[in-house]
């Protein structure tokens, strides 16, 4: 048995638990993030522990995983790549920060499908009306979660 794995899975099993104990007297409002979070993780984590417990012993030589990343593109073009998404990542969270949440969701999703994806007009509004009708409904509609301003918002004194 391997101590390494056994013993990250108790600390996260240990981690879950007192996040779910300390939230269990909360608001629902409060408690909704730390709990959606912590329940999944006390469930995998427990899992994964059973899992490294009752492991046997490897009996094949060779990769533990059959999965082999294609190998066929060039490293320009796979670096360019990751600069690409880690922009993207990085615009983001610049717009929250100065959209805000709820304007950041749909915008983002729309240029995100119409420039990187590169999806027609009508797929693009489309699928970004869909993904802001669920955020509505579930964030501020169901749950009434009040996303701060952006700062463009507050200088602005719009908020």
């Amino acid at each position: 048995m391997r101590k390494g794995p056994l013993i990250f899975c108790i600390f996260l099993i240990l981690v879950a638990a007192y996040a779910i104990y300390s939230a269990s007297g909360w608001t629902f409002k409060a408690k909704l993030f730390p709990l959606s979070v912590s329940i999944p993780l006390l469930i995998l984590a427990t899992i994964q522990l059973l899992q490294v417990i009752f492991e046997k012993e490897e009996t094949a030589q060779g990769a533990a995983v059959d999965l082999d990343f294609s190998s066929d593109v060039p490293a320009d073009v796979a670096r360019q790549r990751v600069v690409n998404i880690f922009c993207w990542i990085v615009a983001f969270i610049l717009s929250v920060y100065l959209l805000g949440f709820p304007l950041t969701v749909p915008l983002f999703i729309f240029l995100f499908l119409k420039f990187q994806s590169a999806l027609s007009w009508v797929p693009s509004i489309v699928l970004t009306a869909i993904t802001w009708g669920c955020f509505y409904t579930l964030f501020q509609w169901l749950v009434h979660i009040q996303f701060e301003a952006g700062a463009i918002q507050t200088w602005l004194g719009l908020s």
